[in-house]
């Protein structure tokens, strides 16, 4: 064949379109259970976080079974429909469905002998999606730890909700007034009941509201859950 024809140029290149696609198809197959796994221990790294447990140098997975004894999954009316799987659901992906059919994960752990529920979060910041986790103690209504991570906050604003500094207002807050979800991010110096209000970031206030909002629609949902003693 001649090569330096139209001919030959377009079979070369076709060729070379399908070993390159053939080539990235592999590679992707070949990654995905690696980054299936990162996934996996990132997550059980964010709840271990909301349970105050430091992971830096550790094992999460072996921690992980340490201290979460349950990943049961609720119903809308708070009822445990399932004793384990609650760790593969994505709750962003919940919260898009219509409240009735929502699947909601619930963990539970022990930490040093005492009963701790870990509640998943998910919502919207300033630029982005926001998520994150709340442990309670036993008693369902005070705050053992929090964490919480963004996709794309300002650094030094809103994504100062990453940082110790800020998860620690949280520890020993209460969660509930009433029956209705009372944990509460106000304004910067807006505090008005700190039994159950922290401060916002100073300057991060859209993303301030957004963690405030993910907190009531998220825990909202485990109401009945919550209110069940």
């Amino acid at each position: 064949m001649n090569t330096n024809s139209n001919t030959y140029t377009i079979i070369y290149a076709s060729v070379m379109v399908v070993i390159v696609a053939f080539l990235l198809a592999f590679v992707s197959a070949s990654l995905k259970p690696t980054q299936k796994k990162n996934e996996e221990l990132d997550k059980m790294k964010q709840i271990l976080a909301a349970l105050n447990v430091d992971t830096k140098g550790q094992n999460a997975e072996e921690l992980y079974k340490t201290y979460v004894k349950a990943d049961e999954i609720l119903n809308a009316n708070g009822e445990v429909v399932s004793e384990n799987g609650g760790f593969a659901i994505d709750m962003a992906a919940e919260m898009s469905k219509p409240e009735a059919e929502r699947q909601l994960p619930l963990y539970v752990c022990d930490v040093k002998g005492e009963t701790k529920y870990v509640i998943p979060l998910s919502g919207a910041g300033l630029w982005g999606p926001i998520w994150g986790y709340v442990g309670l103690n036993k008693d369902k209504d005070t705050v053992y730890g929090v964490y919480f991570s963004h996709a794309s906050e300002t650094p030094g604003l809103g994504a100062e909700i990453a940082t110790p500094a800020f998860q620690k207002e949280f520890d020993g807050k209460k969660v509930m007034k009433d029956g209705q979800i009372a944990l509460a991010v106000e304004k910067n110096g807006k505090v008005t009941d700190p039994a159950y209000q922290v401060d916002g970031i100073s300057g991060g206030t859209i993303t301030s509201k957004g963690v405030d909002d993910m907190i009531k629609n998220c825990l909202g949902q485990y109401n009945n859950f919550l209110t069940n003693k």
